[in-house]
């Protein structure tokens, strides 16, 4: 979630909400109940990702660290495994709630491709 980096205190490239409901609770439970419950209805509105709001806030979750990437000689980018197609999968998502944005997004892949800093393949 945009403002509460869930990521921070769960393991690199997670990929289960489990963890992240986890996180969440854990956090969210320090909290007096009734703004620890709207926390979660917030971060399961963000997780669903079906209303506007969310579709755009998981479009800025996704391309922040395209950005850092970008400007970071490619940054995670050349980790093992990672390619153009896993990175254009996982970053398709911002066209689903940032047309635009996705546009310029779909420039800074291609752009780490031409600068070899992301792999074709």
């Amino acid at each position: 979630m945009l403002a509460i980096p869930l990521s921070m205190i769960c393991r690199k490239n997670h990929s289960n909400t489990d963890e992240e409901r986890q996180a969440a609770n854990r956090i969210f439970g320090l909290l007096p109940v009734e703004q620890g419950e709207e926390l979660i209805a917030v971060w399961e509105e963000f997780e669903a990702g079906k209303t506007p709001e969310a579709k755009f806030a998981r479009a800025m979750d996704r391309l922040e660290p395209l950005l850092q990437n970008s400007s970071n000689n490619g940054g995670t980018w050349n980790e093992p495994g990672v390619n153009y197609t896993k990175v254009y999968t996982k970053k398709s998502i911002i066209k689903e709630g940032a047309e635009k944005i996705w546009e310029y997004a779909e420039t800074l892949i291609n752009e780490g491709v031409k600068k070899g800093v992301l792999k074709k393949e």
